[in-house]
């Protein structure tokens, strides 16, 4: 069996997470080592945030915004997530499955395909939205990609069943890349809806794979392709889009409906995810500054975690276990991620002076948490040329006390998943920031 063959069918994927306690199991499957001895940490020196290439030093709110946010969302866009197009022409939204009762009465749920080219047999994804009926309108709302379709995401039987491609996972009786009826509600804890609408937001998801199938070829099915003028044949330049940037820019197709719809605040919507749709998160939140609020959830490698900690998952593994995730130019980094001209804290400090939060758990070794909390914290210096206050701490907090003010950042007890207290803690940060005057 190939490689690619391999990581379609999940099976890679779940033997890496099962064995990340050590090199032995990485190594068996010809992949890298991989450290999870704190002793044992290098860690070359970060890039400065506040210097321009030309080595002048930044020192002004306005210098960041006018030269230094746009050099590194370029540096980002051609050396790692690469370079994806603008909202395609002709665009165009159908809501149906209006529900003004559902869950009990709690959220009028709203089901919108959006016609990516205009087209009704191109390219397309479902938005699944709730909006609290208690709540005053527009109200704000948080957005995220969900990974088995928009059915997983509560047991509501009135949610419209994904039918395409969908990871292999044995619990959820997935072998054939099929949904089952297992997977509705299946990830039900990791969105917390009525949570949610309780505190008074509408809350929207995605199907990842109704923008692209997540495998080394899933871009010949995806939007990727249907908007290349080669299709399936396409060629991808070095620095074109990676299936984090295809995720990315369907959040902001996901924008532009909310945008249009009266029940919600769009000038308060928070992009949200979780591991590799928590790097999506970031990567939405850097390029879309319609996007108010950014959280990542244990997004480690490529999204919070800093690339040059070599602890846990690092920039070699994540490439060739996941080659389709980033541009062909970040694979030239793999064995060398000092190299690379920026590190994720540069990427936090692009959604200054927008607030961000990075969640991290005690047990998620994979993700690095400690490398997650050294990224959020210094991304700080930029906030504070907005006048802004990040994570005054110099070591991670302790477990289940959160921290940070426009960078919040908390690691709790647990592995790698999204829990109610997670989203307690969005939820408050979401409330100081929307709802309270600064």
């Amino acid at each position: 069996m190939k490689f690619y063959q391999w990581l379609r069918t999940g099976r890679l994927w779940f033997s890496i997470l099962a064995g990340c306690g050590g090199a032995a199991p990485l190594s068996a499957q010809g992949l890298p080592p991989q450290n999870s001895d704190e002793e044992q940490v290098h860690m070359a020196p970060l890039p400065d945030a506040l210097v321009l290439a030309n080595g002048t030093r930044v020192t002004t709110a306005e210098t960041w915004t006018r030269e230094r946010r746009p050099e590194l969302l370029e540096l980002f866009r051609t050396q790692m997530y690469g370079r994806a197009p603008e909202k395609p022409a002709g665009m165009t939204f159908e809501t149906r499955g209006l529900e003004p009762a559902a869950l009990g009465g709690l959220a009028t749920r709203k089901e919108i395909t959006v016609f990516l080219t205009g087209r009704k047999d191109g390219p397309m994804m479902t938005i699944l939205l709730y909006v609290p009926n208690a709540a005053p309108k527009p109200a704000p709302a948080f957005l995220g990609l969900n990974f088995y379709g928009n059915q997983s995401v509560d047991a509501d039987p009135g949610i419209t069943r994904s039918t395409g491609w969908m990871m292999a996972n044995d619990k959820l009786g997935i072998a054939n890349h099929r949904a089952t009826e297992k997977t509705c509600g299946a990830q039900a804890s990791r969105w917390q809806v009525e949570k949610i609408l309780k505190r008074g937001y509408a809350t929207a998801t995605v199907y990842y794979g109704d923008i692209e199938p997540d495998h080394p070829e899933g871009w010949k099915t995806g939007i990727r392709a249907a908007l290349s003028k080669d299709g399936a044949e396409t060629r991808w330049k070095d620095d074109e889009w990676s299936a984090i940037a295809a995720w990315a820019w369907g959040l902001s197709r996901a924008m532009d409906y909310l945008e249009t719809d009266k029940d919600i605040d769009a000038k308060h919507v928070a992009v949200h995810g979780h591991s590799r749709l928590g790097k999506t998160a970031l990567w939405a939140g850097a390029t879309d500054e319609r996007f108010a609020l950014t959280i990542s959830n244990n997004s480690g490698e490529g999204g919070a975690a800093l690339a040059r900690r070599d602890f846990g998952e690092t920039t070699a593994i994540i490439n060739r276990a996941n080659p389709h995730w980033f541009c062909r130019n970040f694979h030239r980094y793999s064995d060398n991620p000092a190299g690379l001209p920026v590190d994720q804290h540069e990427l936090i400090a692009l959604m200054a002076p927008r607030p961000v939060y990075v969640a991290s758990a005690e047990q998620d070794k994979w993700a690095d948490p400690r490398g997650e909390f050294l990224a959020a914290k210094n991304a700080g210096p930029v906030y504070a040329l907005f006048g802004k206050t990040g994570i005054d701490l110099a070591e991670p907090p302790p477990v289940n006390q959160p921290a940070g003010d426009f960078i919040g950042y908390h690691i709790r007890t647990g592995e790698h998943d999204i829990t109610a207290y997670d989203w307690e803690r969005f939820l408050d940060f979401a409330d100081r920031h929307f709802k309270q005057p600064h």
